[in-house]
């Protein structure tokens, strides 16, 4: 059985690590990480929500985030000076699901000096993982879709969501 969180000498799967930005070069790793299968159970205290009927669902639910987004996000916590690049599944049991992440330092030299990779040295790349802008993050805000079927889900959903259900009086009408 893996660790649920292991550094890596080398990708398991070079030729998907290299479509994904893998370099085997300093100041480019691979983790390891292993995530929980499964549904999300309400965190509430002996399985009482004090509210309507209708949320009080307590098994069933779905987590919002996929499993690759979670793992990228735990490397992304642990490492806080490297910045997160992409991933990819490994391998998954019953109980869990093993993807390998690929990070960069953004303060190594060749990392720096390397013109097709020192975008992610910019400090609006800081943990990129956390707020869903890796291809796992755009994957579960639904950001994938072109055209009129993610013209709902853009920029996100909560700001559609705003600009739809905003009141806007006009000051003579």
């Amino acid at each position: 059985k893996w660790a649920s969180f292991s550094p890596l000498p080398r990708p398991s799967r070079p030729d998907k690590a290299r479509r994904l930005g893998y370099k085997a070069k300093q100041g480019v790793v691979v983790y390891r990480a292993r995530v929980r299968r499964g549904g999300r159970k309400r965190p509430v205290s002996k399985g009482i929500v004090y509210g309507k009927p209708v949320h009080q669902g307590i098994t069933k639910l779905k987590p919002k985030r996929n499993a690759q987004a979670r793992a990228e996000e735990k490397v992304g916590r642990k490492c806080g000076g490297l910045r997160v690049l992409n991933s990819y599944w490994v391998n998954e049991d019953s109980t869990y699901k093993y993807f390998e992440v690929i990070l960069v330092d953004p303060q190594h030299n060749a990392i720096r000096n390397d013109a097709r990779m020192n975008w992610i040295c910019n400090p609006q790349h800081k943990h990129r993982e956390l707020r869903g802008l890796t291809s796992a993050g755009k994957k579960h805000r639904g950001l994938k879709a072109k055209g009129h079927l993610g013209h709902k889900r853009r920029p996100s959903e909560r700001a559609v969501l705003k600009k739809n259900n905003a009141v806007r009086l006009r000051r003579y009408r």
